[in-house]
């Protein structure tokens, strides 16, 4: 059976939980999640479950786990980030019915800690493991990650479609307005690297800064520059979109001067959404979503707006509380009052490659990745976003982007 939900936070799963207890709890033995490019083999699953007591507490997977502290699971477990199992979603993982009852009573009595819903893998295995009073994550090898036709996926149960989602034809490149959000002291050493990266990949590009600077250029959009947050800047860059100067294109993109992307890629993503309806498109993060919050795109990987979506922000009144609000959050705010839905692609990424489990991304065409610490982004955005073909001559069509990427 499979359970459709329309309530916001529960792609978070805890808010889910009671639910799930209370409508399986009696007649089920497992609840199995997974992602829509999962791919099961009904019979083998059933089979393995079957090597577990389900009258116990059991919680299974395929193990990722972190080389190194990482900021995006808040540095945990930092004197050895490896001993910490959580399950890469893709591969499939059930929990067993007794701890789902469990969980959904303790979501009941006890309010979620975390306000902040960020690696959505990594904090379901720590709420579940529970400081040692709870299971730690038991590996199961027959939870694959592997295409369906490759020869390595002969015992598994599950599988994964790896290629990266094309649903037609690319939007055309003069069909994407680019905005990059920048300042003065970056100038010189964030922006060159835009330009030596993907800046030739974009038709329509423009920098936005606190400083006209004509070598570059920038626009200066007279919103003075934040330390955090940049609302103020985030929309005017909005009105900007909307008015007669710029060209009339429908799609958005909002980035950092520190975000590295490939554009072809998102060009064929973006085959598969509208734009006439109102889209909002990259990494999602959640606020308080066990007490009625919302979601919102963090803002480091890209935001992608359709014209629609970006019409009824600015219609409906939608404003900064202040020029250094979290301009992600406050836009998550809004779309949430709207009842707009905040669209989650795992293909964007709000942190560096090193923060992310390395097999984890090797099952990805990544979109997007964010920040310069201690990396060289040039030769990052070589290894990870530049195609074999040439980011010029991808073959588009559903088998090519299989074999090219």
């Amino acid at each position: 059976l499979t359970v459709c939900s329309y309530n916001e936070g529960d792609w978070s799963i805890l808010p889910l939980l009671p639910y799930l207890s209370a409508t399986f709890g009696k007649n089920s033995s497992w609840i199995l999640f997974l992602e829509e490019q999962t791919n099961v083999k009904l019979d083998r699953l059933l089979h393995i479950l079957r090597k577990f007591d389900a009258e116990k507490e059991w919680f299974l997977g395929k193990p990722l786990h972190d080389d190194e502290s990482t900021i995006i699971h808040h540095y945990a477990f930092a004197d050895n980030p490896s001993v910490f199992k959580y399950p890469d979603f893709g591969a499939s993982w059930a929990l067993s019915l007794p701890l789902i009852n469990r969980l959904a009573e303790k979501v009941k009595d006890e309010p979620l800690k975390s306000d902040f819903t960020i690696d959505l893998k990594h904090e379901i295995a720590l709420y579940i493991w529970d400081n040692g009073n709870g299971p730690s994550l038991t590996a199961v090898p027959e939870l694959c990650t592997y295409p369906e036709k490759d020869p390595r996926s002969q015992h598994c149960a599950t599988t994964l479609d790896t290629y990266l989602p094309v649903c037609g034809m690319p939007v055309k490149n003069e069909d994407i307005f680019v905005a990059v959000k920048t300042c003065k002291k970056f100038h010189t050493e964030r922006v060159p690297v835009v330009k030596r990266t993907w800046e030739r990949q974009a038709a329509l590009l423009e920098y936005y800064s606190d400083h006209a600077d004509p070598s570059i250029p920038t626009i200066d959009l007279g919103v003075p520059n934040t330390e955090r947050g940049h609302c103020g800047k985030t929309f005017a860059i909005l009105k900007r979109f909307l008015s007669a100067d710029v060209p009339r294109t429908n799609w958005l993109l909002i980035v950092d001067d520190d975000t590295l992307i490939s554009l072809p890629r998102l060009r064929a993503l973006l085959s598969c959404y509208r734009p006439d309806e109102p889209v909002t498109l990259g990494e999602r993060y959640g606020y308080g979503l066990g007490q009625g919050g919302y979601s919102y795109i963090t803002g480091g990987g890209g935001m992608l707006f359709s014209r629609e979506a970006v019409s009824r922000l600015l219609a409906s009144g939608c404003k900064c509380y202040s020029n250094d609000a979290p301009d992600d959050m406050v836009l998550g705010m809004c779309l949430n009052a709207l009842g707009l839905p905040v669209t989650h692609s795992p293909l964007f990424h709000q942190a560096r490659p090193e923060d992310y489990a390395k097999e984890y991304l090797a099952h990805q065409v990544p979109i997007s990745f964010h920040k310069h610490w201690n990396i060289d982004p040039v030769a990052i955005f070589h290894k990870w976003l530049v195609d074999d073909a040439g980011d010029t001559n991808l073959d588009f069509s559903q088998e090519g982007i299989k074999e090219e990427l």
